[in-house]
């Protein structure tokens, strides 16, 4: 292995590569995709006694498709991140897109009850209404943190009430899931000398401990006003859901599903502000642009950065040998710029069509099952925005996240006309 691979700014793996300056980053992407899959070095975690020989960096999108569709051979059960935990580890954190079938289907099966297109319809009346309260608090101030003010709002308040989760603990869920996300960011280090993994441990109990506690209360009520009530009471040929079950759902869309639409809000504005003619073009027709726009914000933002697979045999990929038992990181970021899907890939175009992106996964079991509320989410709090705060733009470049496995955006400053 060469010593350049083990440089943080050639190696997507590390986590110092994505603080590198976007079109940096786009560069060395664009130079892995012209190469076969590379064989790369992860972030030693040997002094907590976890294994790191590193990963094979997949960033071509028609090898991830291939993967996806294949999940007897490209397994999820052995962890979704690079790193190699403990099983308990990765479910607790992962829920079931850390598992295989028929494990990972009894639990979608079930948990998709509470995804219908009714309980979206449900939810939007409350996403639109939380959006004017975020803005009402800060739109008097001419100014903002879009991240920490805006973007990292909505999607936890939805969440939260989603699950049945009392307002009064909006601000406990937010500190716990920066603990598990920011992990690999010194701002989010603990200050106290624990350790990262005792950290991640702490927020992920932390969690579970709330949700179980929700989850108690709910069994055998009537009501269905919130996903805990269904899933808590739910039965499908005999088969229902255990309060472990549940506070680890409720830890995977804490941070996955939060996170997904925390960033892609936070990355749209980013663009948007670069790219002035499109945001014209989606400000003067809502309704007519809204849906691709939402689209191609998902596309170049790419809010989880990539998914780990673990080969189950001995396979060939992009003309390499894969060994079974070899990792494999499939870079949504970076297929989701590749030449050959997508025409000038490094542009913004919000009415991009066709927009095959996957920005939610590769088609199979394990694609994104809140996609539809994560949509919405995005489409409804910019339409909220350009209504009300017209002119709000970033006033500074995004201090992104060090992070591989979430492409995230921790502050963004941004300015607009102040509005009663």
């Amino acid at each position: 292995m060469s010593a350049t691979e083990y440089d943080p700014t050639t190696n997507p793996i590390l986590s110092e590569f994505w603080i590198q300056d976007e079109a940096t980053i786009d560069q060395r992407l664009a130079e892995l995709r012209a190469q076969p899959p590379q064989f790369l070095p992860e972030n030693d975690m040997s002094s907590f006694g976890i294994a790191s020989p590193g990963g094979w960096a997949i960033v071509d999108y028609e090898q991830i498709l291939h993967m996806s569709k294949n999940p007897e051979i490209f397994s999820s059960a052995q962890g979704i991140t690079i790193l190699d935990a403990p099983l308990e580890f990765n479910e607790f954190f992962s829920s079931m897109i850390a598992m295989d079938d028929p494990r990972h289907a009894r639990l979608r099966r079930l948990v998709s009850k509470g995804f219908t297109p009714r309980m979206l319809d449900k939810l939007e009346a409350g996403v639109r209404e939380q959006a004017d309260l975020i803005i009402d608090e800060v739109a008097e101030r001419g100014s903002c943190d879009f991240v920490v003010d805006v973007a990292a709002r909505l999607p936890l308040a939805i969440v939260c009430d989603l699950m049945g989760v009392p307002r009064s603990e909006l601000d406990f869920v937010f500190d716990q899931t920066n603990i598990i996300l920011g992990s690999s960011d010194p701002e989010f280090e603990p200050d106290d000398g624990v350790d990262i993994l005792t950290a991640l441990l702490g927020a992920g109990a932390a969690l579970a401990e709330l949700m179980t506690s929700i989850a108690e209360s709910k069994k055998g009520s009537d009501s269905r006003e919130d996903l805990t009530s269904i899933l808590v009471n739910a039965e499908l040929d005999g088969d229902e859901l255990s309060f472990a079950d549940i506070a680890s759902f409720f830890v995977l869309l804490v941070v996955a599903g939060n996170e997904t639409t925390r960033n892609s809000i936070a990355w749209g504005l980013h663009y948007l502000t670069q790219n002035p003619d499109q945001r014209r073009i989606w400000q003067d027709d809502l309704e007519g642009v809204g849906s691709t726009a939402v689209e191609e914000i998902v596309r170049l933002a790419s809010p989880v950065g990539y998914m780990r697979r673990t080969a189950t045999q001995d396979t060939q990929l992009g003309g390499v040998d894969i060994a079974e038992g070899d990792k494999l990181a499939m870079f949504y970021v970076a297929a989701n710029r590749c030449e050959k899907m997508f025409d000038d890939p490094l542009r913004f175009d919000v009415r991009r069509d066709p927009n095959r992106h996957i920005g939610f996964g590769g088609p199979g079991p394990h694609f994104c099952l809140g996609a539809h509320l994560a949509r919405r989410q995005i489409r409804i709090m910019y339409e909220q925005l350009f209504t009300r705060l017209p002119d709000i733009h970033a006033v500074g470049p995004p201090d992104v996240l060090q992070a591989s496995f979430i492409h995230g955006v921790k502050h963004l400053p941004a300015e607009f006309t102040p509005a009663g």
